[in-house]
């Protein structure tokens, strides 16, 4: 392996990277109406995640010196693998430079009957106490003042109430900070009783990047709102990585660089699915057919985004998360917390077409909308979304998982086709927004949702998962097989859309596929099982009977990149409970998930590093 070459490569994609945060650091200034003063730690971190992402390309590319030589598959295998792992370590920059907080050290759980502190549960103490702590949850990371503070909680002294909490013991001293105490994440202020805020560290900041540009949407971050908690510049970098990954950062390599004869191995390793038409050599102008429709769909959904009701942020930041299938939002409710059915419905329908072959679309756009309408994979595709969105709302209906008390029978019908076909849709095509608390449906429409994090989009698209072509074609060689035992002597090929498959490999490909994903699956269903404590279920008012259960669901939003999925990680939980030997594990199986196995895996065999 030429080291020197795929060291040059991976200078160009750290300055890619290093140029992209240029774009977030507009979001600091108060100028653009998200923040009442300059965000200090915000713009540091991103000012100083720039230059170590540039002083860093410009190190690999002088040690690759002129890059000469050719660039074969097992260098552009390289390339793409080590990239994704480039990206996370820069990606993750911003959030620990800047100070960003998961949240408070301090959460009301279970109904208040319980306080979550430092990661430990502890009951709740006495009423005034608690009085004081909702008064300061819901104040955030700023406080309050004492005066504040008594007229919320209608104590003549909530000071001294606050003073009595922290001497219960040393996780509530460490948890209270009195008035004009400092903090790492936000600076003392003169007068303000606060809750301190819990920072990221190094996994969390890792595992929030590897979500961004694998376009999971995973989140260790709560209180997103809070912009003394997560500045608006890095929260608007966070959702940059989603579109940056959604395009695909080999893609955008192949398109603005050109790469040769190896550009096909590069795209290949970088846009999900097998390929199902190699008609289009030209690698580099498929790369910009496949960029220039992802950025088209992004910049018309933002447009109508910010005419149904958004602010610009918002609706940039919920279009990148859209059309890159990654979910992540600008608030902890989601795409709920508009609770508008225009938005709502919209969002689906482009969720719709970011899980479409890309490729489809392009000639769906110039006008041949045959060419997508005759195509087997969207057929089967649209038919599988159809139906489980049908059988979901008859069931939660049936179960009243979508009653609402004073509502009439027309207006829950309403309520469960607009909720349904957006959860159905969201977590198949792994975008993994939130509108319903689905983790409170019925058993059917809870395993129907985690059975569709198995299927994914389609081929060509930003989805992830197995993909539609995958579980077509893996039903075409079951068939065939099980003809095979009873007519031994009959050799049928193996057909997609009445056509014979040109590839001999690809029956043998498909069926290795499906091994290692569960395989894969299985191990880390497992290994998660052994590593993750009880205590991540208990301290957060779960169920350690449900551990077994919860930890498949982890491993599958994960391994996936789905982001959400039932219990411990449910609609309204996130991963920020997690050990960090687990949140790594997590990183390592979305990037899995997003290269589609074999560009991780083949980096763990010696024999790939070899010069010869």
């Amino acid at each position: 392996m030429n080291k020197r070459l795929v060291a040059h490569h991976l200078g160009s994609v750290a300055w890619l990277i290093g140029a992209a945060m240029i774009f977030s650091l507009p979001w600091a200034w108060p100028q653009f109406g998200h923040t009442k003063q300059l965000e200090v730690r915000g713009l540091f971190g991103l000012l100083l995640s720039m230059i170590i992402a540039l002083g860093l390309g410009a190190v690999l590319r002088k040690w690759g010196g002129s890059s000469s030589g050719a660039l074969f598959r097992k260098e552009a295998m390289a390339i793409v693998g080590l990239s994704w792992v480039l990206a996370t370590v820069l990606g993750g920059l911003p959030f620990w430079l800047s100070r960003t907080a998961c949240g408070l050290v301090v959460e009301l759980v279970d109904g208040d009957q319980f306080v979550q502190v430092r990661g430990r549960l502890k009951r709740a103490p006495s009423a005034d106490q608690m009085r004081v702590l909702r008064a300061l949850t819901s104040a955030g990371a700023r406080g309050l003042t004492t005066e504040e503070l008594n007229r919320q909680t209608s104590l003549d002294a909530a000071d001294r109430v606050a003073e009595q909490l922290q001497s219960l013991d040393d996780d509530w001293r460490y948890a209270i900070l009195p008035a004009g105490a400092g903090d790492d994440a936000v600076p003392p202020e003169d007068g303000r009783i606060r809750i301190r805020p819990a920072p990221m560290t190094l996994v969390d900041c890792f595992f929030e990047s590897q979500s961004g540009f694998s376009t999971t949407g995973a989140t260790v971050l709560a209180r997103i709102e809070d912009a003394e908690l997560v500045p608006r510049s890095v929260l608007f970098w966070r959702s940059s990585t989603h579109f940056l990954g959604g395009l695909g950062i080999m893609v955008l390599f192949v398109a603005v660089l050109g790469q040769g004869s190896a550009g096909k191995a590069m795209m290949r390793a970088e846009i999900p699915g097998p390929s199902k038409d190699s008609s289009q050599t030209r690698m580099q102008h498929a790369a910009w057919t496949f960029g220039g429709t992802y950025c088209l769909l992004t910049v018309v959904l933002a447009v109508l985004l910010h005419v149904e009701g958004m602010n610009w942020f918002d609706a940039m930041c919920h279009a990148f998360g859209t059309m890159a299938t990654g979910g992540f939002s600008t608030y902890d409710r989601s795409l709920g917390h508009f609770d508008s059915a225009l938005i709502d419905y919209t969002v689906i329908v482009f969720m719709i077409l970011a899980g479409t072959n890309f490729t489809l679309l392009y000639l769906a756009i110039i006008g041949r909308f045959r060419a997508l309408l005759s195509d087997v994979e969207w057929q089967v595709y649209i038919a599988t979304l159809f139906v489980a969105t049908v059988l979901v709302v008859i069931w939660g209906m049936g179960h009243a998982d979508f009653a609402t008390s004073g509502v009439s029978p027309w207006d829950t019908l309403l309520a469960a086709v607009r909720y349904g076909a957006f959860q159905v849709v969201s977590i198949m095509t792994t975008t993994g927004f939130g509108t319903h608390d689905f983790d409170k449906w019925n058993n059917f429409g809870r395993g129907a949702l985690f059975l569709l994090t198995f299927v994914g989009g389609c081929a060509g698209s930003t989805g992830g998962g197995v993909k539609v072509i995958r579980h077509i074609l893996f039903h075409k060689v079951m068939r065939l097989e099980v003809e095979h035992a009873f007519h031994p002597s009959v050799v049928r090929p193996l057909r997609l859309a009445g056509k014979p498959v040109d590839d001999p490999s690809l029956r043998h490909q498909i069926l290795v596929y499906f091994s290692l994903i569960l395989a894969i699956f299985v191990i880390s269903w497992m290994a998660l099982v052994m590593i993750e404590p009880d205590s991540t279920w208990s301290s957060g008012g779960q169920r350690v009977e449900n551990k077994l259960i919860d930890s498949a669901t982890c491993v599958s939003a994960t391994l996936n990149n789905i982001g959400p999925g039932l219990g411990v990680i449910g609609a309204s939980e996130n991963y920020a409970k997690f050990s960090p030997l687990a949140k790594l594990l997590f990183v390592f199986l979305m990037m899995l998930g997003r290269l589609e196995l074999f560009v991780i895996l083949v980096m763990f065999m010696p024999s790939f590093w070899r010069t010869y």
